[in-house]
């Protein structure tokens, strides 16, 4: 679990474990570890504008926001199963789906990877994980269902906001990977 302003490597999710945790999550009563788990691999999106999204957002096509970080305008679309995953723990709710149960508040970032590294450890999810576990997890696998390509990596670096491809290469761990290769290729 990182501490607030360090920096840490966050492992991507895998997206068949993040599936079957959206299914053991909603199973044993926890819908809002659910959502943080759906809602973070099906838009990947940063922790701090993930935080903002609502109940009626999600009952939508797509969601329109201004990223916190870049001050950029984007569009989501929003995926059937991440609707199907907010009608089955929705219950009624409305406004943020973060909620902290005060009136208005919206749970922290801090105290949503608390809540990922809690369920990191009671469902034995390896690697380090966290809010942008979620992200990671997304942009892997928009890479890898748009066919490791290019082509790919440009449409996820526009996705992700990112200033250039090989700043995205390196937050996928392509970079690595093809640094890794070279030594076995000897």
């Amino acid at each position: 679990m990182s501490v607030k302003n360090s920096r840490t490597t966050a492992d991507p999710l895998d997206w068949k474990v993040a599936h079957g945790l959206i299914k053991k999550l909603e199973a044993d009563g926890k819908p809002r570890e659910a959502m943080l788990i759906g809602a973070g691999i099906f838009l990947g999106l940063r922790a701090s504008d993930l935080r903002e999204i609502t109940w009626e957002d999600l009952q939508g096509s797509t969601i329109n926001l201004i990223e916190g970080k870049t001050k950029k305008y984007r569009k989501l679309t929003i995926h059937p199963e991440l609707k199907e995953i907010a009608a089955r723990n929705c219950n009624g709710r409305t406004g943020p789906v973060f909620s902290n149960g005060r009136e208005g508040g919206i749970l922290t970032i801090q105290a949503l990877n608390r809540m990922l590294h809690q369920i990191g450890k009671q469902y034995k999810v390896d690697g380090n994980f966290s809010t942008h576990s979620l992200r990671k997890g997304f942009s892997k696998r928009v890479f890898e269902k748009n066919g490791e390509s290019d082509r790919s990596l440009i449409i996820l670096s526009e996705i992700l906001n990112h200033s250039n491809l090989a700043v995205t290469k390196r937050y996928i761990g392509l970079r690595q990977a093809e640094v890794d290769n070279v030594y076995l290729t000897l």
